[in-house]
């Protein structure tokens, strides 16, 4: 599928910026600003299937949205950044975009939700519900978070919301829960940075083993999952050096 992309500047260093669940490519503005004031950077946006711009679809599954990534951004980008699902998306795609690196912020590549055993069986019996639960802590600890952010920046995620295709929601928690990606080398050099919420998307032990096999992992402290809204400065400054 053929996503809707969207490119900024003229800079000699081009970038690529993979969305997160729910999000849309218009939702990297605050961070697409910071790039484009240096004036090094031309940044290519993208909206992943059944979000902003790109058309909904009868499957969600991430194989068909890494292929969608291959067919909608260039290869041989300097960088290419992915956010929660969108770091997912990105590393299913890496190997074929062939970037010179891979940027990851709080990539879903582990969730802690139960897929074995009593609790597995119990909690996707109805997972609308059980995830509604999982997710309360860290629903209410964003929401404290995203009163504090521009009017400008609310109105960004509204306007995602009401384009997103929730039907997907259920699947991709599922998918990603029972696949996580398994402690190897990279395909390209490759940087993952953390926020203080990053358990839920990437255990310690994971992250940890990742960085024994040639990832680079850094953390911003003081930050919850949205990193790049919530402190887009202090995310900038965390990876400017590998963009």
């Amino acid at each position: 599928m053929q996503l809707k992309t969207t490119t900024t500047g003229s800079g000699p260093r081009h970038v690529g910026l993979v969305h997160g669940l729910g999000a849309s490519a218009a939702t990297w503005g605050p961070f697409v600003e910071r790039l484009a004031a240096t004036g090094r950077y031309t940044v290519t946006t993208v909206d992943l299937r059944g979000h902003g711009a790109s058309p909904r679809a009868e499957s969600y599954r991430i194989d068909d949205m890494a292929a969608d990534l291959v067919d909608s951004l260039p290869t041989g980008l300097d960088s290419v950044v992915g956010h929660s699902l969108g770091g997912v998306v990105l590393y299913g795609a890496v190997a074929r975009l062939a970037p010179g690196r891979a940027v990851y912020l709080d990539p879903g590549f582990a969730l802690a939700l139960p897929t074995s055993g009593l609790a597995g069986r119990l909690f996707w019996m109805a997972p609308l519900v059980s995830l509604g639960f999982a997710q309360l802590g860290q629903v209410r600890a964003s929401a404290a978070a995203r009163a504090a952010y521009s009017p400008e920046t609310r109105a960004l995620l509204d306007d995602a919301k009401k384009q997103f295709d929730a039907r997907m929601a259920v699947g991709v928690f599922r998918e990603v829960a029972f696949h996580p990606i398994p402690a190897e080398a990279p395909a390209v050099p490759s940087t993952i940075v953390l926020s203080d919420q990053s358990a839920a998307v990437l255990p310690d032990s994971l992250a940890a083993r990742l960085e024994q096999h040639g990832w680079q992992v850094r953390r911003i402290q003081g930050v919850r999952h949205d990193m790049q809204l919530e402190d887009p400065d202090r995310t900038f400054a965390a990876v400017e050096d590998v963009l």
